[in-house]
C-alpha cells in the first residue's frame, strides 16, 4: 500500500470541494467549510468506487490508472458532497 495513493484522493477531494465553492458561490460553505468537505468527499468517492471494483482506492498500486481514478474520484467526491452540503445548508436557512 502506498502512501500517496491513500493521501490522493483526500487532497484532490480537498481541491474539489474549492473548486466547486468558487464555481458556486451562492452554495459555498466558506473556503475552510469547503476544503473540509471536499476532504470528506474525497475520501469517501474515493472508498465508494474501491468497493465497486473501479479500480481505485488505496489499495491498488501506483500505476497511471489508479493515479488518475483517484484523483478523478476525490475531485469529484469533494466537490459533489460539498454541493450537496452547501444545498442542505441553503434549504435549512430559509
Amino acid at each position: 500500500m502506498e502512501i500517496l495513493t491513500m493521501i490522493l484522493p483526500y487532497l484532490t477531494g480537498g481541491g474539489g470541494g474549492l473548486l466547486a465553492g468558487k464555481m458556486s458561490p451562492n452554495l459555498s460553505l466558506g473556503t475552510v467549510g469547503n476544503i473540509i468537505a471536499g476532504l470528506l468527499g474525497g475520501g469517501i468517492g474515493s472508498q465508494v468506487l474501491g468497493m465497486l471494483g473501479m479500480g481505485v482506492g488505496p489499495e491498488t498500486g501506483m500505476d497511471l490508472t489508479s493515479i488518475l481514478g483517484n484523483v478523478a474520484s476525490g475531485g469529484i467526491g469533494g466537490g459533489g458532497l460539498m454541493f450537496v452540503i452547501g444545498m442542505v445548508k441553503k434549504l435549512i436557512s430559509k
